[in-house]
């Protein structure tokens, strides 16, 4: 089956998408004014902002720091965790709350976006507090990939399909595992993750209102207001760490909210380019250090001194500078994602293989940077 979509000056057929499940993906949902997604923005931002320091002192109070021991932590001091739990906690309230006072009809796919990324949040406390190894973490990751995959499947509502289920679940499998741990690789300088996935959601909050998927904008202003509340306190010199609770549940539910996103009306296959972008720096950094570490014979899933952040420090660069260096990128390729939803279709692929180009030169770029070179950090 295939669907159309009306775009500037002819109908593109596109791969089957949410057909049975229109309500899924809120079409036919409350067209929300742009304030009250600034209003969400705030709550989020407000609530987020004041239970940090409410856990950052029950991280003190029970001893629960990231030590400066291992030899690719940047900082010099211990840190408390359980920065991720006052996040989780904010979302999935704020989330909820919406839910159940605006838009009921919603719940089930509320359920299904925030549930999941909830399981991956106990396991990355779990492993701030017993320091896990690599391999449970992977299954716990693919159990909850497939889960999601099974239930996007069923109800139709993967937001770019790709005209065979098959593929569609290996895919999203792929995603789920690949961004969560994307973003827990990529929380190794302070405000680095928690920025960047603010600028990201703030980007699909934009993207997922122009083409009235209401309530996936509603949930991306949550997550972006959320983690900008806790980026507060994360900023340089970070007083608290969200930890891999954090940086799991997050990675887990942007992965969650972009497989579910639809990025029609652009044609096939470019649409593809558009969840890319709006990951492309994460993704970056997480290519980065596996090639990188292949040639150099070393475990990808032992931690290093060899991430973008570490890479740009050697240069000079200090903490500050580096994260803002890595946000302009993030939005950078999220302006790239933009200009690609409202260019002709003729000048789709000229977007796309020019963001393709700025991405393969960014990653040959940082893979020439020196990857285990002794360096002092600035604060």
């Amino acid at each position: 089956m295939v669907q159309k979509f009306q775009v500037a000056k002819q109908v593109v057929t596109l791969p089957k998408c949410s057909v049975a499940n229109q309500v899924l993906l809120n079409r036919k949902t409350v067209n929300y004014s742009p304030i009250s997604y600034l209003a969400i923005f705030a709550v989020s931002a407000i609530i987020v902002g004041f239970l940090t320091p409410k856990f950052r002192k029950l991280a003190l109070k029970r001893k629960i720091f990231d030590s400066p021991k291992l030899a690719h932590k940047t900082h010099t001091q211990p840190v408390p965790y359980l920065g991720g739990i006052a996040i989780a906690i904010g979302i999935v309230s704020v989330s909820f709350t919406i839910t159940l006072l605006v838009e009921s009809r919603s719940f089930a796919l509320a359920a299904q976006i925030l549930i999941p990324p909830l399981f991956l949040a106990i396991i990355g406390l779990i492993d701030d507090l017993k320091n896990l190894e690599p391999l449970p973490r992977f299954i716990v990751q693919t159990v909850i990939g497939i889960a999601v995959a099974i239930t996007l499947i069923k109800t139709e509502t993967v937001g770019a399909p790709t005209g065979s289920q098959t593929l569609d679940f290996v895919l999203t499998v792929l995603v789920i595992v690949g961004l969560s741990n994307s973003i827990n690789f990529f929380d190794n300088v302070d405000g680095g993750a928690s920025g960047t996935v603010a600028i990201s959601t703030i980007f699909i909050t934009a993207l997922a209102y122009s083409s009235s998927q209401y309530y996936i904008a509603a949930v991306s202003a949550v997550v972006a207001g959320a983690t900008s509340g806790f980026l507060w306190w994360n900023k340089s010199p970070a007083r608290i760490y969200m930890g891999d609770a954090g940086s799991l549940f997050l990675g887990s539910l942007l992965a969650s909210i972009l497989i579910r996103f639809d990025p029609n009306p652009i044609s096939y296959p470019n649409f593809f380019f558009v969840p890319f972008f709006l990951v492309a720096v994460p993704l970056l950094d997480t290519c980065t250090v596996i090639i990188s570490r292949i040639f150099r014979k070393v475990s990808p899933f032992n931690g290093g001194r060899d991430h973008l952040s570490h890479r740009l420090m050697r240069l000079s660069i200090s903490k500050v500078r580096v994260v803002a260096i890595l946000w302009g990128m993030t939005a950078m390729f999220g302006m790239l994602a933009v200009i690609l939803s409202m260019v002709s279709m003729i000048l789709e692929p000229i977007v796309s293989i020019v963001g393709s180009i700025i991405w393969i030169t960014l990653l040959i770029f940082f893979l020439r940077l020196p990857a285990t070179e002794s360096i002092t950090y600035e604060k």
